[in-house]
């Protein structure tokens, strides 16, 4: 049993029905219709939220003004006066937001003198960011993920080259990168549960209690959807930082290390930043083992921004060369996935399966800050005890769905492959040697002087508030056993 409350989550809980949303271009369409069916209340929480974005952007063309978020906010506010339409963003420092085209002041202006309460939320340590993903209509359906709200967030599951809706969303016209996500959607007490986390987190931030929906909750399940889980248990898990006396919570590093000791066949992990060194030090434990998972992790070929280059991507080599050298018995296998011509896809879902038993979806990165040091929320589907197989084998299935995603092939092919090679790398390196080659091993070069600084002192990437402004405290090394207190 993983999903065990006040330890690696903080509830756990029922949904009626649950899905794994692919890429953005279906979370949009997901969330546009569940928000056109919101009686009561559509809350936001997110990273960067911004409002000119399209949910269904157009070849050659940015698409109608109605099909902009904020315009459609506005909208379904004004057409139903008991709609409470609000947004929960962090209060980004400006170095920060500049990345996002300044969002903070574009939707303040955006929103300003309309039925939208937009507001930033700056309640946290110094240093660390509001990093929750979620969407709740009615308290009746949620969506929690790792996708905000941007034009450059826009992908779909084919990640085509040269695709103009991608282009077309940007304000200077050139292309943006392909781009995975991954969010889930869930109903039931699941999405109960994720409304009052927004609760929670308007009140810590604003000071004003919200209550729940009033009345009888209609069905804002989206036509557009197909659940892949009926009945089943939904845990939420969360990073929050010590902060002005509350201690902090680890609930996701909790289930990770507790999913990661109990794992038997496969340990399949997307993830935009691979350094954290309790989870390398966990995965390293279960390789160095005669018997044990396969370990398959995919993250981009190197992040987009200057900063994470510098910062992430050189730790990144450390966590991996880790996990090589305790890789005893070839079980392990990095990749980082491409387009058809061979261009970057940057992977930017947090996502972890292990075996049949627990699909994770969520915020957090496998870092040290996603883990003790900025807020962060989680949702995991368990699949154990008795009735659990029709869940087990869904779960199983949408692991071969994201590794055929990736090939560019139908899932049969991967399935086959696997029964042909008896293990998931093993097929995996197959298939690239007969052409299904858009993932890519991520290669461990030389580190210089800079580049060892970086790893050793964990730069840009605190443990918790102990160490956020003192790194020299932070000198460790994969392998090592962390201060965990935050």
């Amino acid at each position: 049993m993983l999903l065990r409350e006040g330890d690696t989550c903080w509830r756990a809980v029922r949904a009626d029905r649950a899905a794994l949303l692919i890429d953005m271009a279906c979370y949009f369409e997901a969330a546009k219709a569940a928000m056109l069916k919101a009686r009561r209340s559509i809350h936001f929480l997110n990273w960067a939220f911004e409002q000119d974005t399209l949910f269904s952007p157009q070849p050659g063309g940015d698409g109608p003004a109605s099909d902009r978020i904020g315009n459609f906010l506005k909208a379904l506010a004004n057409a139903n006066h008991d709609l409470d339409v609000r947004i929960l963003c962090w209060k980004s420092a400006m170095p920060v937001a500049a990345t996002q085209h300044f969002f903070p002041f574009a939707d303040r202006r955006a929103f300003t003198g309309s039925r939208v309460r937009f507001v930033l939320d700056g309640k946290l340590p110094m240093g660390a960011c509001h990093h929750q993903k979620m969407l709740i209509v009615d308290d009746a359906v949620g969506f929690c993920g790792g996708g905000d709200i941007g034009p450059d967030r826009w992908d779909t599951p084919e990640h085509l080259d040269n695709d103009t809706r991608r282009q077309k969303t940007r304000r200077d016209h050139k292309d943006f990168d392909s781009r995975h996500e991954v969010m889930s959607i869930v109903d039931g007490e699941a999405a109960t549960a994720l409304g009052g986390l927004f609760r929670d987190r308007w009140l810590r931030a604003t000071g004003e209690a919200v209550p729940p929906p009033k009345g009888r909750r209609g069905s804002a399940w989206p036509a557009c959807v197909t659940p892949d889980f009926r009945d089943v248990e939904v845990g939420l898990s969360r990073t929050l930082p010590a902060w002005r006396g509350d201690p902090s919570v680890r609930e996701i590093e909790n289930l990770h290390l507790a999913a990661i000791e109990g794992a038997r066949e496969v340990i399949y992990m997307e993830n935009q930043y691979f350094t954290s060194p309790v989870i390398a030090e966990a995965l390293a434990k279960r390789l160095r083992a005669r018997s044990g998972p396969e370990v398959i992790l995919v993250s981009t070929e190197h992040s987009p921004s200057y900063f994470d280059q510098a910062t992430m991507d050189k730790t990144r080599m450390d966590f991996v060369r880790h996990l090589k050298a305790a890789d005893r018995h070839g079980r392990f296998g990095a990749y980082s996935p491409v387009t058809t011509l061979g261009r970057t896809i940057i992977v930017h879902a947090k996502l972890t399966i292990i075996d049949d038993e627990l699909l994770r979806i969520g915020s957090a990165n496998i870092n040290n800050r996603s883990l003790g040091f900025d807020t962060e929320c989680d949702l995991s589907i368990g699949a154990s005890g008795d009735g659990a197989a029709p869940a087990r084998a869904r779960i199983a299935a949408l692991r071969t769905r994201l590794l055929a995603h990736w090939l560019g092939c139908d899932d049969a092919v991967v399935e086959a492959a696997r029964a042909r090679a008896g293990g998931l790398i093993a097929a995996l390196e197959d298939m690239r040697t007969h052409g299904y080659a858009r993932l890519r091993p991520i290669e461990v070069g030389t580190m210089n002087l800079f580049s060892a600084l970086v790893a050793k002192y964990h730069l840009g990437d605190p443990v918790g508030t102990r160490d956020a402004w003192r790194p020299w405290s932070r000198r460790q090394a994969c392998g090592a056993t962390w201060d965990r207190r935050g």
